[in-house]
């Protein structure tokens, strides 16, 4: 089997980071993949960077939208455009290490899953490393991703052949997460890679560096998506961040 992995990878002013990120794709030892970069109304030199690299590697496609719409709108862009077997997602910032296509597939096939993910470490905005291992449980039942967002979004990968293209939400932040909900819920568990095969870039600008700041978005998964009333919503993000604080700090390793 020789599966094609369609690599989805949203940008917005990320010249300083994408060609280092294009590079950790090429650098797989699973070579049988696209990668669709969409940009999203980019300002600065993202576009000039990206076109300078895929002028000697077909794999890659560049997509520029005629204005800024959002991660969401960029994401389903490329994800309509996709042809592979396999969806995987990489952020403009962040890195894959050689061998996470080739363990992930090694791994679904072995395993018969439709879907996997992995653990992953933290770099700084200079890609320094941050000593941080993101780890999670052996098996991850929908009822525990319901409390606790497991999948790191830049390891998680699908079957299309399964599960069709699922289009991600609209919602600011935690597309990932209700994609992944969506995912698992068709499946009741999903289990991963035990072993750290990306990096997430932690970046001072970003919403995601500060935990409180999501807060509202939990709130209007539990609300919206998941269609709690008020004081259901509000009780179930109260546990989300029991989990938040108490639970996934365990699973968070020193290295």
């Amino acid at each position: 089997m020789n599966p094609l992995v369609s690599i989805i990878t949203p940008s917005y002013n990320s010249a300083k980071f994408i060609a280092e990120t294009i590079q950790s794709v090429q650098n797989q030892t699973y070579q049988n993949w696209e990668m669709i970069i969409v940009d999203d109304g980019s300002s600065d030199e993202t576009e000039h960077v990206v076109l300078s690299i895929i002028q000697n590697d077909n794999r890659i496609q560049f997509h520029k939208l005629n204005q800024n719409s959002g991660p969401a709108v960029a994401r389903n862009t490329g994800i309509e455009k996709a042809k592979g077997n396999y969806i995987a997602f990489l952020d403009s910032d962040d890195l894959w290490k050689p061998q996470k296509l080739e363990k992930q597939l090694l791994f679904m096939e072995g395993e018969n899953l439709p879907m996997t993910f992995s653990f992953y470490e933290q770099i700084d905005e200079n890609g320094n490393s941050l000593h941080k291992q993101i780890t999670s449980p052996l098996e991850v039942s929908y009822s525990k991703l319901f409390y606790c967002n497991w999948i790191g979004n830049l390891t998680g990968i699908y079957s299309v052949d399964f599960f069709g293209k699922i289009p991600i939400s609209n919602i600011k932040k935690r597309q990932d997460w209700i994609l992944w909900l969506t995912l698992v819920k068709k499946i009741e568990k999903v289990k991963p890679v035990a072993e750290s095969l990306a990096f997430y870039r932690v970046r001072k600008d970003s919403i995601s560096s500060s935990k409180v700041k999501l807060i509202k978005y939990n709130y209007f998964i539990y609300k919206d998506f998941h269609g709690n009333n008020l004081l259901k919503a509000v009780f179930n993000t109260g546990l989300f961040l029991v989990h938040q604080l108490l639970v996934k700090p365990i699973f968070a390793k020193s290295i």
